[in-house]
């Protein structure tokens, strides 16, 4: 049965675990045709001990049967800490979907999904993760800790930030990116999943608050996410329709058709403004369209911490 259909099958996010570890199990395994080649569903791999070289993660076990050392290679601890940041204001919940599942996400399922997949993956390093969760408020912060507990409060905490309903929640990314700044003492990996909705006004504050972020050391990735099918090709029959801001209420009628074209180049030119923005502050920008998967995000991840590293 191929991953995809093994996702589809669990519905809803009664079992986010299950979901997140099926996801990475499947981009784990072709990993051994990528640069990643070693980087094994366990993280292990041995090569023959060296004299001289600590003895620390010497594989006795393997020595008992073979009488040659060796030595683990990516099962030791290490010190890397990743915080992730997820907006959960109104946007974020579109599209609405009947039953959310790995197959059909919202934008905050999508982004909920891959923060688990990316605690997968630190669980297996034994590396710390926190989590910071935000909206019109801040309504949640955990700092980085590697414990099973601490991992399975935060999945509790994703799994209510999707199944929690939709209300009409404007954005302070801006304030809480600063408040968060100031939380986090030590370097860290900083993963942030939004949909980048700001006023213009509100653009230019964000920006200094990923800058807050970039000037205490952390290596910060911003994950755009978007619904690449309604929000990017404004894909919708051309019948007249009321589309309504989920986070004002305010509303507009029109035919699809009458604005399709200078939509999309609007929405074209925002994109590329949040890149270029992205890319002279030195913050990695990843564009995730929540119908693409997560393999661009789990490979973000790996290519983060081996610069991190």
């Amino acid at each position: 049965m191929n991953i995809e259909k093994q996702i589809n099958e669990i519905k809803g996010f009664k079992n986010l675990e299950l979901l997140a570890n099926q996801v990475v199990e499947g981009f784990i395994s072709g990993l051994h045709k990528s640069p990643f080649h070693g980087f094994s569903a366990e993280f292990a791999e041995h090569k023959i001990y060296n004299p001289g070289e600590s003895t620390k993660h010497i594989d006795w076990k393997l020595y008992a049967k073979t009488d040659k050392l060796y030595t683990k290679r990516y099962e030791e601890e290490t010190n890397l800490r990743c915080h992730l940041i997820l907006d959960t204001s109104s946007s974020m919940h579109y599209p609405k979907v009947s039953e959310l599942s790995g197959t059909s996400l919202s934008k905050i399922g999508f982004a909920a999904l891959a923060s688990a997949a990316i605690m997968n993956l630190l669980k297996r390093q034994r590396d710390a993760v926190g989590m910071s969760v935000y909206s019109d408020a801040y309504e949640f912060y955990a700092s980085e800790k590697g414990s099973e507990r601490h991992h399975q409060m935060l999945l509790g905490r994703l799994n209510d930030a999707v199944v929690a309903p939709a209300k009409a929640k404007n954005t302070d990314t801006y304030k809480h990116l600063h408040l968060i700044a100031e939380k986090l003492k030590r370097r860290s990996l900083v993963f942030l999943f939004t949909d980048m909705f700001q006023s213009d006004a509100e653009e230019e504050a964000l920006f200094e608050a990923l800058q807050h972020l970039k000037y205490n050391k952390h290596e910060v990735i911003l994950f755009h996410t978007y619904d690449g099918q309604k929000e990017l090709s404004f894909d919708f029959s051309n019948r007249p329709r009321k589309y309504v801001d989920v986070e004002t209420g305010e509303s507009v009628n029109l035919y699809a058709d009458n604005i399709k074209d200078s939509y999309e180049e609007a929405v074209q030119e925002f994109f590329d403004a949040i890149k270029l923005r992205c890319g002279q502050y030195r913050i990695t920008y990843v564009p995730a369209d929540i119908h693409q998967g997560f393999q661009k995000i789990l490979t973000t991840y790996l290519v983060a911490r081996q610069k991190f590293g």
